[in-house]
């Protein structure tokens, strides 16, 4: 398997990178997510907007223009090849109790908007507190828990519109 990275941005334009080549990138990092790059001896700035890690996809924002950037690595594009849709997953809709606790936090209410890895709720057992993010942006549709309840295995938690 090669180590080219496919890169589509906006839905428009493909590029092709080797990891060489990317190895080879003039970027500077100002910030955690603020670049300066020298290309051809051009400079530019470079800032991430938004990152779906998960899902290869990306905002970024170079010289006041925003573009839309999605990577496929060496397995995406095999499993393009074979016919199969590289991300695609069942839709989480409700979020149910992995074990026994007590609720100790509700960080959401109905009708809030979340993003994928916000936090939703912690619930404490065995004296650690875990806490539960958001697996997908979405909208919360029912809260079936109230701070101190206590929960079993399998509770209904947390439920998204569709």
């Amino acid at each position: 398997m090669s180590t080219d990275f496919k890169v589509k941005v906006n839905d428009t334009f493909d590029f092709d990178f080797t990891k060489e080549s990317i190895l080879q990138l003039d970027a500077i990092s100002i910030e955690s997510t603020k670049f300066h790059i020298l290309h051809q001896g051009l400079p530019y700035r470079a800032e991430i907007i938004s990152s779906y890690f998960n899902q290869k996809n990306y905002t970024v924002k170079v010289n006041n223009s925003t573009y839309h950037v999605a990577i496929l690595n060496p397995l995406d594009t095999l499993i393009k090849e074979m016919g199969f849709d590289v991300g695609t997953t069942k839709q989480v809709n409700v979020i149910k109790a992995p074990m026994p606790g007590l609720i100790l936090e509700i960080s959401v209410v109905v009708g809030q908007t979340v993003k994928e890895s916000d936090n939703l709720l912690i619930l404490t057992a065995m004296k650690m507190e875990n806490s539960f993010l958001s697996p997908r942006d979405g909208v919360i549709k029912n809260i079936a828990i109230c701070v101190g309840d206590s929960v079993v295995k399998g509770d209904l938690l947390i439920e998204f519109e569709h």
